[in-house]
């Protein structure tokens, strides 16, 4: 392995396990002599029928990297349309493929593993059945998605190790409107401490870096550090000076 890819993917790695935040994991296969073989983990989003389940992916790392993607695939069985799920139609070889812009066409140099990971994490919050993986998963969705939410949930219990009480399923089990109620609450409550990490400042303006593999608190740090004005929480374009020093400030560089 080239010793500027070697450099890259430690620090990545090393990245990951130090943000304890985001619940994200990476770490080498084996022994953890081959950095171009990962296993990376995350938690199924809140509010999701995959919350509470640990989702596994397989990650290889092709010798382009950073230039190009690297080959991510479910190594858990996921119901989704974005994600391959083996259904009857399907060859072997396709269990775990996932569809996603960030892992093909939309891919720059400038993202990272751990970015990767967090975009996969958001699949499973924005399921686009129209531009599906799993032609049978999407039908459900679009036809019944009580039925597909049901079906996910299921899985994510049988194969992610979710809790089957996080949905109220089966007899004695909290009603669906209940379940909406409490579920409407969990995610305002989470949007409000999210927001409160920006610190003021628009959130698509943080996030513009965040995009990059670099986390909220990081970014918010670097803000205050250039000193960026807040303008009132609202977005605006930064210019290229500034955007020089906050990447400066975020990579570590004087």
């Amino acid at each position: 392995m080239s010793t500027n890819r070697s450099r890259r993917i430690t620090k990545e790695i090393a990245d990951i396990h130090s943000d304890t935040s985001s619940h994200i994991q990476a770490d080498p296969v084996g022994n953890g002599d081959d950095l171009t073989h990962l296993k990376g983990q995350f938690r199924g989003p809140p509010g999701t029928a995959y919350e509470g389940g640990n989702f596994v992916v397989d990650i290889k790392i092709p010798n382009e990297y950073p230039f190009r993607p690297p080959v991510m695939k479910f190594d858990t069985k996921v119901w989704h349309p974005n994600v391959s799920s083996q259904t009857a139609n399907q060859k072997p070889f396709a269990k775990g493929a996932i569809c996603l812009d960030t892992l093909s066409s939309a891919w720059s140099p400038v993202l990272t593993i751990k970015s990767a990971l967090l975009s996969l994490q958001s699949l499973l919050s924005t399921p686009e059945p129209k531009d599906p993986q799993d032609a049978e998963v999407a039908g459900m969705l679009m036809r019944n998605p009580e039925e597909f939410q049901r079906v996910a949930r299921e899985w994510a219990v049988r194969y992610a190790g979710a809790p089957k009480k996080e949905r109220g399923e089966g007899s004695g089990g909290t009603s669906g409107e209940s379940l909406q109620q409490r579920e409407q609450r969990s995610r305002e409550e989470e949007e409000r401490e999210r927001l409160a990490a920006y610190e003021g400042y628009n959130k698509d303006l943080i996030d513009r870096f965040v995009n990059m593999g670099f986390d909220v608190d990081r970014v918010v740090s670097a803000f205050k550090f250039v000193g960026i004005d807040r303008n009132g929480g609202e977005d605006y374009e930064l210019e290229e000076a500034y955007m020089g020093d906050i990447t400066a400030r975020l990579l570590g560089e004087p």
